[in-house]
């Protein structure tokens, strides 16, 4: 059973970066074939995929965010992490990490809120 647990802070000043970080139990972030993904829900809207770090560290992002975002990972501590730069009100949204095999996603975290505020 993989579990994730998200970290961060909850409340970001506008123009400022975004930073969390997903710590991974039951399943190595290195293990074959296996991407892990940062995904966010912001208010009234659906689903939106910002990006991704494979078992490989070969990163994708969103080409909507990718100016904007960076996905890292830590080997030792078994934890990738996400840095989305420049936010403005419209990045309040739940933030969650997820584990895709073969772009199917099989184990999510329960989310985070982010406010993006003054």
């Amino acid at each position: 059973q993989v579990q994730f647990q998200e970290s961060g802070p909850g409340l970001v000043k506008p123009s400022q970066t975004l930073s969390l970080t997903c710590t991974v139990s039951g399943g190595s972030i290195t293990s074959s074939y296996y991407a892990w993904s940062w995904i966010r829900q912001s208010p009234g809207k659906g689903l939106e995929w910002m990006g991704v770090i494979s078992y490989d560290d070969t990163t994708y992002y969103n080409p909507s965010l990718k100016s904007r975002t960076s996905i890292s990972r830590d080997t030792s501590k078994n934890e990738f992490s996400l840095q989305l730069s420049s936010v403005t009100p419209e990045d309040t949204a739940v933030y969650y990490c997820a584990r895709a095999s073969a772009w199917v996603y099989d184990y999510w975290g329960q989310g985070t809120q982010v406010t993006v505020s003054s």
